[in-house]
């Protein structure tokens, strides 16, 4: 029997609502209807004073986390899709990540936010936020991309004394599966070397860790051994691992989902422009999807992101220079 990447989700939740009696959980028909993605399916009935409904009100639902986090508990908010968060972008921004360097009390809340594009969510439905919410001090930024970071990633994240922002993919949530839960996983803020490599570095995080690895099998035919990085967490970022793999390769593609204009792929560029000039054999380069609405089609949607095809083709140009 297998576990998907929206079962760990629900695992990790249950976990702390076990453990930490501390922990709540809010959002839209997260109760009686477990969720819109079901991640919070049948936990109302094992914990009904624990597990709430609320009002159709992101800036109001974030208002009373933080709140509630300010007298001692641990709350875990589900947006039903991380475009719906920019509702409540004073609530996270203004509120959560400044009050511990304003008052020096914590704000320890959970974000979580269905992100990514799947076939036919169109533009309101499909967006990447992380870049836009790492760009603040005080927020802590997750993009687990496996069955076990979704699980411990998740754990870890509602341990923490700051503000998560928890960016789970909806395109993972069912078809990304694994037989078990590992034990051996990282700590928050470091990366993983997903694939050994030797020719280019692929630096990518959630659901295109997944697209650079088909890329990189793909080129593994014609000789190239493409080494590809998942990030896990964009803020705090692991340059350090991201420069340790340039210099064993010489060449960068920095890939990510979220629109082309700033953002985390331009980050990493830029650190390893800045502190890794010197171990380049070519120039960085990055990937991301159009700078475009998100469009509804699946093949247009299909087009607008980064795909195996488009990354490979971006790694072909980066080996030639």
């Amino acid at each position: 029997m297998s576990i998907t990447y929206i079962d760990a989700i629900r695992e990790a939740q249950l976990t702390l609502l076990r453990e930490d009696p501390r922990v709540f959980l809010y959002g839209q028909d997260i109760a009686t209807f477990g969720g819109a993605f079901k991640a919070t399916k049948g936990l109302a009935e094992m914990y009904p004073n624990r597990v709430f409904d609320c009002p159709i009100s992101e800036d109001a639902m974030i208002g009373l986390a933080v709140g509630a986090a300010i007298e001692g508990m641990r709350p875990i908010v589900e947006m039903q899709f991380a475009d719906f968060s920019s509702i409540a972008f004073n609530q996270i921004v203004n509120q959560a990540a400044t009050h511990f360097y304003r008052t020096a009390v914590p704000v320890p809340i959970t974000v979580r936010l269905p992100s990514g594009g799947t076939a036919g969510s169109g533009p309101f439905h499909s967006q990447s936020m992380e870049g836009i919410y790492a760009q603040y001090p005080g927020l802590i930024v997750l993009t687990p991309a496996s069955v076990s970071d979704a699980y411990h990633m998740l754990i870890d994240a509602v341990g923490l004394n700051d503000p998560v922002i928890y960016c789970e993919h909806k395109f993972l949530y069912r078809w990304l599966k694994a037989k078990t839960i590992h034990n051996d996983h990282l700590p928050i803020g470091q990366a993983r070397i997903v694939r050994t490599g030797k020719h280019a570095t692929v630096v990518a995080y959630s659901a295109m860790v997944h697209e650079a690895v088909r890329a990189a099998d793909r080129l593994h035919h014609d000789g190239w051994e493409i080494e590809v990085v998942d990030l896990r967490s964009v803020k705090p970022l692991d340059i350090d691992t991201v420069l340790a793999s340039v210099a064993r390769t010489g060449r960068l593609l920095a890939v990510g989902e979220a629109f082309p204009w700033g953002g985390v792929t331009a980050e990493v560029v830029a650190r390893v422009a800045g502190e890794g000039f010197h171990l380049l054999d070519a120039p960085p380069q990055r990937l991301n999807a159009r700078d475009t609405p998100v469009p509804y089609h699946p093949q247009l949607w299909a087009a607008h992101r980064p795909t195996p095809e488009s990354i490979c083709e971006a790694l072909r140009k980066l080996l030639a220079f």
